[in-house]
């Protein structure tokens, strides 16, 4: 996706600051016909616009006897993907944003992040508490290890995006600077920094990565990714 794009939709969105609000009091008396409110005359909970509770409050503060406010952004732009549009297995506590692909029988884990604009093939794993920046491009039948840092170039929007090829495996806690290309077949080694291009098929290790090998059989057996991990 075009960092462009992505800069003009969040510039021109309308920023929200969404509240999940509990309510105690003589309800039965409020007016709630226009209002997403959810509860009985003594208590219930009221999701709105934050600014438009304060006025909701003013008008009617006199049947308020208790409340509580829950905020968990502010002034967001972008809202966070409908998680029922994705054919994969989503675990609790990945936070995914609206604009990201993500292909048939991936595997998001807990804690992992996907920004706006990234793509993640078919069949592939974002273990836990990945972080795939913004417009990162990542292939089929991939893993990407624990704790990996896959570089976010929405801006400066120049910058070229992090392209991980089909069939990587990246270990835990790695990280891939931006424009990096990441060849089909590579192993990139728990704990590296990747700060050039890996060649496909190749193994590389280190802080900065290196090359250490070509892969072979010995690297495929200790790889191996599991279809029954992507199984729906």
């Amino acid at each position: 996706m075009d960092s462009y794009k992505i800069i003009q939709t969040i510039s021109e969105a309308k920023k929200k600051t969404p509240a999940k609000i509990y309510l105690q009091g003589e309800l039965d008396k409020i007016d709630f016909s226009k209002l997403d409110f959810y509860g009985s005359s003594v208590s219930g909970i009221l999701f709105c616009e934050h600014s438009d509770f304060e006025n909701f409050y003013a008008s009617n503060k006199q049947y308020i006897k208790k409340f509580k406010v829950e905020v968990d952004r502010r002034n967001s732009a972008i809202p966070m993907a409908d998680l029922t549009k994705y054919n994969c297995r989503i675990e609790p506590g990945a936070v995914i944003r609206e604009m990201v692909e993500i292909g048939d029988q991936c595997v998001i884990m807990m804690g992992a992040v996907l920004n706006i604009g990234a793509v993640i093939g078919e069949k592939t794993m974002i273990d836990m508490n990945v972080v795939v920046g913004g417009r990162a491009i990542v292939g089929k039948n991939c893993h990407i290890g624990a704790g990996t840092v896959l570089a976010g170039v929405i801006e400066p929007p120049s910058a070229d995006p992090v392209i991980i090829e089909d069939d990587v495996l990246i270990g835990a806690n790695a990280v891939i600077l931006e424009g990096i290309k990441v060849g089909r077949g590579a192993v990139v080694a728990a704990g590296s920094i990747v700060v050039k291009n890996v060649e496909s098929n190749t193994v590389v290790a280190g802080v900065p990565a290196k090359f250490l090998k070509k892969v072979d059989d010995k690297t495929k057996a200790k790889t191996q990714l599991m279809e029954e991990l992507r199984k729906l």
